[in-house]
């Protein structure tokens, strides 16, 4: 398996699936199709992608306040994270997977930079997760052992649902790997979150998808079947949530980040 970067350093559209399993103490499974984006930044900064709407209202757009610290420019954002954190390889190319606006709404659960070096190996990978209650916190995982296909920890230190508390840690793992397609860019990209709590491992979640060139026809496609992409995200949260309640799970309510050096 060849895991790296996507070849060529165009826009890319993903269509997948989202699967989240609970394992204890009631069993709970959502599987559900999705799509999502990831884009080369430092090259659309250097040329636009005349199929992306950039900071601009659309059926579907990218607006760089969605992400970071609601700056103008996400990438600057990203770079002092990197500096700060004494990262001063990652030169190469930063790619964002992420939930675009769909309808003007948007809701990322959790974006992910892969941020490279020049020769193309990764330097950093930032997640950055959000909250329903407008919280946002950012693990940075580095080191060198990073790279796809290995697993990589850290400390839980922020709250996401009100049936987890914050304890343990999570354990990541990014596969991406070339496929056969028309499209010479085509790739299998693959996130695993598994979640483990003082009494052991707790959640599984992955999200998976097949990479393509961003195209107006594959973005008409991906809004024609799922035109409330974003929307969806944030109803199923809900929906699933009132599930939890009706096993009987246990609700913690919510509980403040710990401190985050900025």
């Amino acid at each position: 398996m060849n895991l790296g970067q996507p070849t060529g350093q165009r826009a890319q559209l993903a269509i997948g699936r989202v699967i989240h399993q609970r394992l204890r103490p009631a069993p709970h499974r959502l599987d559900v199709p999705t799509w999502f984006l990831l884009l080369p930044l430092r090259s659309l900064r250097a040329q636009p992608d005349a199929t992306l709407r950039r900071n601009r209202a659309g059926w579907v757009s990218f607006h760089d306040t969605d992400h970071g610290d609601g700056r103008a420019d996400c990438l600057q954002w990203l770079d002092e994270q990197l500096q700060r954190a004494g990262i001063a390889d990652a030169d190469g190319e930063a790619w964002l997977h992420t939930y675009p606006r769909v309808l003007g709404f948007v809701f990322n659960p959790v974006s992910f930079w892969y941020c490279h070096r020049a020769d193309g190996s990764l330097a950093a990978v930032v997640a950055e997760v959000n909250n329903t209650f407008g919280g946002r916190h950012c693990y940075l995982l580095d080191g060198p052992r990073l790279g796809f296909g290995t697993e990589q920890r850290a400390d839980k230190a922020f709250h996401v649902s009100p049936f987890c508390q914050v304890e343990g840690g999570y354990r990541f793992r990014f596969l991406r790997s070339p496929v056969a397609g028309d499209d010479a860019s085509s790739a299998r990209t693959l996130v695993r979150i598994d979640y483990d709590d003082a009494q052991g491992p707790l959640l599984a979640t992955s999200v998976s998808g097949e990479l393509a060139s961003l195209t107006p026809r594959r973005l008409r496609r991906a809004l024609r079947q799922w035109p409330l992409l974003t929307l969806g995200v944030m109803a199923r949260i809900h929906w699933h949530a009132l599930r939890l309640l009706l096993k009987r799970v246990p609700f913690f309510g919510t509980t403040p980040a710990r401190p985050q050096p900025h």
